[in-house]
């Protein structure tokens, strides 16, 4: 097991006065709260350093498609005229399903 280490921070004496009575009434000790927090903040920041990187991959990728030549593009009309088939092919399956 390994040995607690002491964090010491500088709060406003409101802030700790209001989170000490929630940690009171909520029946839990602060340092399990501030724990907790910690917890979820790092938590939070991989998980969006994760999605960074994803999302940075996918755009990379997507510029190298854009610039290879061999690339088809599908012209905007017809795309917008492919979403309003599939559109209205739903709207009829609904109607038909009673929606």
């Amino acid at each position: 097991m390994s040995k607690d280490a002491v964090f010491t921070m500088t709060i406003e004496p409101e802030l700790r006065d209001a989170f000490m009575a929630e940690a009171a009434a909520s029946h839990r000790p602060a340092s399990q709260i501030v724990r907790e927090a910690m917890r979820d903040f790092i938590d939070k920041q991989k998980k969006q350093r994760e999605y960074d990187a994803w999302f940075l991959a996918e755009v990379e990728e997507g510029l190298r498609e854009a610039d290879d030549p061999n690339t088809v593009w599908i012209p905007h009309e017809e795309v917008k005229a492919d979403m309003e088939r599939q559109r209205q092919s739903l709207l009829e399956r609904l109607k038909a399903s009673g929606e």
